[in-house]
């Protein structure tokens, strides 16, 4: 397991996070991230060797290969990941971190009302990227 890839880390349990990671893999421009729940043992085995803080369900998380982001600016650095047109996405870069996550954490906090009882089912090939376990 290269612990220096590309991952993504989201609450498995929420529906909104499911959909988002649903957004991901139908917009990717190639095959390259990997995917992981918070709740997976790989999750805690993942943080705990990178020495990195317990992590909070409630925040979506972007490990880039080398740094780990976390809220909005995880969200942002996804954005070269997908394809062409989702690059006006791109345009959250322009409001400081603070205002950006302000905006998380209202819609994280209302995550559970946004997407009730959604789950993700992968398809084979997007099966072999998720960690499972």
């Amino acid at each position: 397991m290269d612990l220096n890839q590309q991952i993504v880390f989201f609450d498995g349990d929420c529906g909104f996070c499911n959909k988002t990671i649903q957004f991901v893999l139908r917009h990717e421009k190639g095959n390259s991230l990997r995917f992981s729940s918070l709740q997976s043992s790989f999750a805690q085995d993942f943080f705990k060797a990178k020495n990195f803080p317990e992590p909070d369900l409630s925040t979506f998380y972007f490990f880039d290969g080398s740094e780990l982001h976390e809220r909005s600016t995880a969200a942002l650095k996804l954005i070269p990941n997908l394809k062409w047109y989702c690059k006006p996405l791109s345009i959250g870069w322009f409001f400081p971190k603070k205002i950006r996550d302000t905006f998380y954490n209202f819609i994280a906090k209302r995550r559970s009302k946004l997407a009730k009882g959604f789950c993700l089912i992968p398809t084979l090939e997007e099966r072999k990227r998720f960690f499972i376990n």
